[in-house]
């Protein structure tokens, strides 16, 4: 075990331990892989691949995704162009429009660049 361990990204926290391959935050219960705190910390936002994020990109959603107050959602496969990057509510740190359903914020973990 390391010496000095990251500071919880969420809370600050310095009682922060691993489990496995992930950091734990004993007070706030948030947990990350080391790799993903070291993109964040670089200002990189990646997507679900791996790919580099920049405003103005094309992205297709991988997964199907639930939206309150639409009976469909957004379905795997469906492009949104002209993202924007954010510092969002939560991990939210993508900012678009999708079609059919409006204004919205994604995570870069649901979204591949094309």
């Amino acid at each position: 075990m390391e010496d000095t361990l990251p500071p919880c990204p969420e809370c600050s926290s310095e009682f922060t331990y691993e489990m496995g391959a992930l950091m734990v935050c004993p007070e706030c219960a948030h947990e990350w892989a080391p790799a993903e705190a070291v993109a964040e910390e670089d200002g990189v936002i990646k997507d679900a691949v791996g790919n580099i994020l920049a405003d103005g990109d094309t992205v297709t959603v991988i997964k199907t995704l639930k939206v309150k107050g639409s009976p469909t959602g957004i379905k795997s496969g469906t492009k949104v162009r002209n993202i924007r990057l954010v510092q969002g509510i939560g991990d939210h740190d993508i900012d678009c429009k999708v079609d059919g359903i409006g204004p919205m914020q994604l995570k870069s973990s649901v979204v591949k660049k094309v």
